[in-house]
């Protein structure tokens, strides 16, 4: 049970010190000591929040938690973390204390400090749950959250004093922030004060009638459940059930209420008021137990749930009953293995997630490993195998930071600015130019800590840059702004996509002599609503060049004619080229526009060469005078596979040290070989001359887009 402490003053710090010296012993004690005479000499004329003594308010939280039995460094972290700021330098505290307990009292000073910031947030809609993580995240010492549970348990219980508006203020931050962190910790000593001195303040006239209602005093209600579990082991143990424990405690007002609300019960359909809970070693005892409990006191009607038969939704296991116990008074029995209570406490069914709703999975499994530790804290022998447990393992992978207006924002760790502007607002992300942390102008690619306030500076116009996409430059950590910043450039580019696809099209059903076709038909039949979308698509790539004459020919071409006679089967030419349908003709592809599929071709005879392959919009071919035009022959792309082409491509580009490295990855992503590479730099800007061998021009059309997403890149096309 909790020690009150209320009316400690200055002259009896040393008579609160003597039981402590016995407690911890002679050496340990002596640390108690100086934190003691530092606090009377720092601290001896300031007060609290409250207008309390420091002094007083100090010692009884620190008799909280040793009376909880917490090491004695918790302890003399508690007299001191609410010295004012001057005496809490690191450098002396150092000095008196040594680097370890210098860090704890420091980490429950922090805490200290942000009380006005979570007083103003714990009232908003939606926050109550990240200031809980947020408070959890700022700690690399879970003693440090243990040692604010114990100073607001006593500031409540200081509070009985204060005006109603700074009580009122209290009791909610209680009930809405530290009660429900104190319940995931599993530190019930404080969770059920806490919740009680909350709902004393906040609904007083319901607190009372409650209390009224319940006819007896704390201790009396404490003494009949002793009474009843000494009843309760003598008939176990007349009725050869061994190795058991028996164990309980009276329903505190607060969980009364909270009950009654939530099942629109009134006060005399609350059963367990009283409640005890008896542990066995298999499941069979359970039953046996029950039976036992049963022939002692009389079963209420339609009070008892088998969840062991039937477990809950959420994994929770144990059998429930309600008796008519001693003095006739209404009494719960909850019967369950040591294993079943085992994993009711930290596992799966953990006792807060059906009572407060839940939480993310991965922090229900940190807080059931927290309150795991917290029932260790008596087998570690030393204080710091407590704190290295905790360090680290903790909201690890995340950040919480504050907007200019309070409200907190969850990030992964190493978020930037960028990333904290789009979680806010996409047009935020979309404006920013700059921001503060703290108060203090920071680059764009600065991670993010917790407990910062960030503020973004913001144009009226304009948008993302492309480098915030550059994956090197960190910019940008999380998938939603990756995303957001991509549409923004999607719609960017939209225009430039609808005209390129146009042109696209309008070649493609120039070639298969499809021009008398309707366009709405066409975007139909390749599943887009409109023209404009299949322009859009095919402009930016998601339609191939291939994929849309396969799509024609398929949709609008009629099926070729069955031959009466089969024409002999044609052999693949080695280049994959048929010339006049022939594919054993000697031919090579030209240097001059470097042809490949699915460019449209034309054949061109030569002396002693064979047959050179063109585009046919080469300019070699265009150009070509009218006696020699009748040596051109009509040329088609054949199936050879795992062939390559050369292409050339020229790149322009703002000069910039790692500019060949990062399309040299992109070539080796898209697995295109480059045979040859020339550069020339001038003025800070750098012209690059590519010989690619490629697969065919989809492969290229592919490259070239991702090429002008790299930063500096003004133009990437194919000569």
């Amino acid at each position: 049970m909790v020690t009150h402490a209320l009316a400690l003053t200055p002259s009896d710090a040393q008579s609160w010190l003597e039981p402590l010296l016995a407690q911890y012993g002679t050496d340990k004690g002596q640390r108690l000591q100086a934190a003691v005479e530092y606090l009377q000499r720092h601290g001896a004329q300031a007060s609290t929040e409250l207008g309390q003594p420091l002094l007083t308010h100090a010692l009884a939280t620190a008799a909280i938690l040793a009376g909880m039995r917490f090491d004695v460094e918790t302890v003399a972290a508690a007299l001191l973390s609410g010295l004012p700021q001057a005496a809490l330098a690191p450098e002396s505290l150092d000095r008196h204390f040594g680097p370890t307990l210098a860090r704890l009292i420091q980490g429950a000073a922090r805490l200290n400090r942000m009380d006005a910031l979570f007083s103003e947030l714990s009232g908003e809609a939606g926050q109550s749950e990240s200031l809980r993580q947020m408070l959890l995240a700022m700690t690399d010492d879970i003693r440090v959250v243990l040692i604010k549970l114990a100073e607001r348990v006593q500031t409540l219980r200081e509070a009985a004093q204060a005006d109603e508006a700074s009580r009122r203020r209290l009791a909610r931050d209680a009930r809405e922030l530290y009660a429900p962190l104190a319940n995931r910790l599993g530190v019930w000593q404080l969770k059920w004060e806490l919740e009680d001195l909350a709902c004393r303040y906040l609904e007083p006239e319901t607190y009372r009638h409650i209390a009224r209602l319940l006819d007896e005093r704390r201790l009396d209600r404490e003494w009949y459940i002793e009474r009843v579990l000494g009843q309760l082991r003598e008939e176990l143990a007349r009725a050869g059930l061994s190795g058991i424990e028996v164990m309980g405690r009276p329903k505190h007002i607060a969980s009364i209420i909270a009950k009654m609300r939530k099942k629109h019960l009134d006060f005399e359909q609350v059963y367990d008021v009283r409640a005890v809970r008896i542990l066995v070693p298999e499941v069979k005892d359970c039953y046996h137990a029950l039976g036992v409990v049963h022939s002692l006191w009389q079963p209420i009607p339609g009070q008892f749930d088998d969840y062991i038969s039937r477990p809950k939704a959420n994994g929770y296991r144990s059998l429930h009953t309600a008796v008519v116990g001693p003095e006739h008074k209404a009494l719960e029995v909850q019967i369950r293995t040591f294993d079943m209570h085992q994993e009711a406490e930290l596992g799966v069914a953990a006792h807060w997630r059906y009572k407060e709703g839940g939480g993310a999975a991965a922090l229900t499994d940190k807080i059931a490993w927290l309150r795991q530790l917290i029932a260790w804290r008596d087998e570690l022998a030393e204080h710091t195998d407590l704190a290295q447990h905790f360090r680290h393992e903790l909201f690890q992978d995340e950040v919480f930071v504050l907007t200019p207006q309070g409200k907190v924002i969850a990030l992964p760790a190493g978020a930037t600015p960028i990333d904290f502007a789009y979680a806010v607002h996409t047009e935020l992300g979309h404006r920013c130019r700059g921001a503060k942390v703290d108060g203090q102008l920071v680059p764009l690619d600065t991670p993010l800590k917790t407990g910062q306030r960030v503020e973004i500076l913001t144009v009226k116009e304009g948008g993302p840059s492309r480098d915030w996409l550059n994956t090197h430059l960190g910019f940008i950590r999380t998938a939603r702004a990756r995303a957001k910043v991509r549409q923004y450039f999607k719609q960017l580019d939209h225009g430039l996509h609808v005209q390129e696809g146009r042109e696209l099209l309008e070649r493609e059903l120039a070639r298969l002599n499809l021009t008398q076709l309707k366009l709405d038909q066409i975007a139909a039949k390749l599943g887009h609503a409109r023209p404009e979308d299949l322009y859009a698509a095919l402009g930016r790539g998601d339609l191939t060049g291939g994929q849309l004459a396969r799509a024609l020919q398929e949709h609008f071409l009629p099926a070729p004619a069955r031959p009466i006679v089969s024409a002999p089967k044609r052999k693949p030419a080695p280049t994959g080229v048929l010339v006049e349908g022939e594919a054993n003709l000697l031919t090579h592809l030209a240097g001059c526009c470097k042809p490949a599929p699915p460019d449209p071709i034309v054949g061109y005879t030569t002396q002693g060469r064979g047959v050179t392959i063109h585009r046919t919009d080469c300019s070699v071919i265009r150009h070509l005078p009218a006696e020699q035009r009748a040596r051109l022959l009509r040329a088609e792309w054949g199936a050879a596979s795992g062939e390559t082409f050369a292409v050339d491509v020229e790149i322009l580009a703002e000069d910039r040290q790692g500019l060949i490295k990062d399309i040299g990855e992109l070539l080796a992503q898209e697995r295109i070989n480059a045979t040859r590479v020339n550069t020339q730099t001038t003025d800070g800007s750098a012209r690059m001359a590519f010989t690619l061998e490629v697969r065919d021009v989809d492969q290229l059309s592919r490259f070239l887009a991702r090429v002008a997403h790299v930063r500096g890149v003004v133009r990437a096309r194919r000569r």
